[in-house]
This record gives C-alpha cells, structure tokens and sequence, in this order.
C-alpha cells in the first residue's frame, strides 16, 4: 500500500491511463500462464442486495450523502455480458444516485478476472434558490458518464488483488465534469470465525482527480456473514490522506445491512 501511494504522489494525470494498463498487461499476462481453469458461466444469474446504511458517503466528495440512505444493487448476467443498476437514495428521495452499468466479462478463471463496463447515471442533490424573495430548496438532477477497466488476480485461497481505473464526464457545467479514480483493491475473504460465521476485509488505496483537484485516500470494509442466512452486515469506512478537493472530509464511516439474493434461471 505504501508504494501505492509513493506512485500516485508523482505520476502526472495524463500518465495514469498509461501506467494502469502497463499493470493491467502485467496481471493479464501472469493469469494466461496459468492453467486454463475458466469457471463456466450459469446461463442466467439475477442476484443482487437490498441494504440500509447509517450514513450513505462516495468516493465523489459532492456526492456523498452524508444521511442514512438505502441502497439497491441488482445484477442480471448471461454469458460474459451483465447489466448491473446500482441505485443509492436518501429515504425521501431527494438526494442519490442512479447508476446503469452494462459490463462484459472478458476472462472469468478461477485465479483472474478482467471486465470493462460503462454507465450513464443520474445524481440528485439539494440546492438552494431564491424565488420572490424567498430561499427555497429544492432537488438538482445531474447526468453523467462514466466506463471502467478492473482486474482481480486470486493470489491464495482467501487473499485477491487487483487495480481499477474510473473516467467519468459530467454532461453539464454547473458540476464535476472530468473524473480519474485509480485504486488497489485487496480482499481478505471467507475467513471462518465459528462453523458458520464469516467475515471478510476490504482494504483500498485509491487516487482521485476531480477538474484539476486531487486528493489520496484508503478506504475499507468489514463484512460479517452467515452461511445459512441471506444476510451481511457491514462496517466502512474512508479516511483522507491528503486533498483539496471541496467538500471533501477527513474521516467517513458507515454501519449497513444488506439483504443478499440470487437466482439462476436454466434453458430447460
């Protein structure tokens, strides 16, 4: 993680596109020389969660919520293609997010796994206006949109790692308009607390330019679950290394619960 961060402190903003894929063509290159273990893909997968947090926050910082929020994110795969909504909203409503991923899936193994994705999204955030006089609040719709190259490289049973880049164009002037997010993912997953008990870490160091702003960050998530229950309980967090980024805050953190469901239909 620290050398992450030493990289993303020099690297000029042009040169990140770059320097991702150079990691990218790394990673890509060690998974085709592993035997060709390709899991087969179920020819139909509807899954997804239903959650509530405590405090709905974004890696954006104008687009956190900064309120409990509820959150729904569906997924319907078939073969390497998937559409994935990602749907985050303040329990009135007035504030969030609607996010459209459409994603192919180019290698899915057993040890690596590479997909590209793109989105168009919809934010909604309060602002105030004077109408006769009056200040009156009311909610503003942004467009955006956005397309993603992520890689996850399994490296033992329980511990994957990978890199993720994010380019996102804000559609009008009053808003962000040009967005690089840069992170290493790592993830701790299935570790057996009792015979159904599990939990699972997500630590990220990522880097996020916002028209001109920069800031560095780690993030991170602790996940509980059951393994006869459809349900996960969650601890995140972000925590500012350096930015000048508005809006931006030192230290995030939510609780959340997320009910789990998956569904695979079959070609009879």
């Amino acid at each position: 993680m620290l050398l992450f961060k030493n990289l993303i402190v020099v690297l000029p903003v042009k040169r990140y596109t770059a320097f991702l894929l150079l990691l990218l063509l790394s990673f890509t290159t060690l998974a085709q020389a592993q035997p060709k273990d390709t899991v087969a893909i179920k020819p139909t997968t509807f899954s997804g969660s239903v959650g509530l947090s405590s405090n709905g926050f974004s890696i954006v910082p104008t687009f956190s919520l900064n309120s409990p929020s509820v959150m729904l994110l569906l997924s319907l795969r078939k073969s390497k293609f998937s559409f994935d909504p990602d749907v985050r909203l303040t329990p009135d409503a007035r504030k969030g997010s609607m996010i459209f991923w459409l994603r192919y899936h180019a290698i899915s193994t057993k040890k690596y796994r590479l997909r590209v994705g793109a989105h168009p999204a919809m934010n909604f955030q309060t602002r105030e206006i004077i109408n006769n006089g009056t200040a009156t609040s009311i909610s503003q719709m942004r467009r955006f949109f956005a397309w993603e190259l992520s890689n996850d490289y399994k490296i033992t049973k329980h511990i994957s790692a990978g890199l993720y880049y994010l380019q996102g164009k804000g559609l009008q002037k009053d808003g962000a308009r040009t967005t690089h997010f840069v992170a290493l993912n790592t993830h701790v997953a299935d570790i057996k607390l009792t015979n159904a008990m599990r939990f699972a870490i997500v630590p990220t160091a990522y880097y996020l330019y916002l028209d001109g702003k920069e800031g560095k960050y780690i993030s991170g998530a602790v996940i509980l679950s059951h393994t006869k229950l459809p349900f996960t309980l969650q601890h995140a967090f972000n925590k500012t290394i350096t930015s000048n980024i508005p809006g931006n805050k030192d230290y995030m953190w939510n609780i959340s619960l997320h009910y789990n469901f998956k569904t695979v239909y079959r070609r009879m």
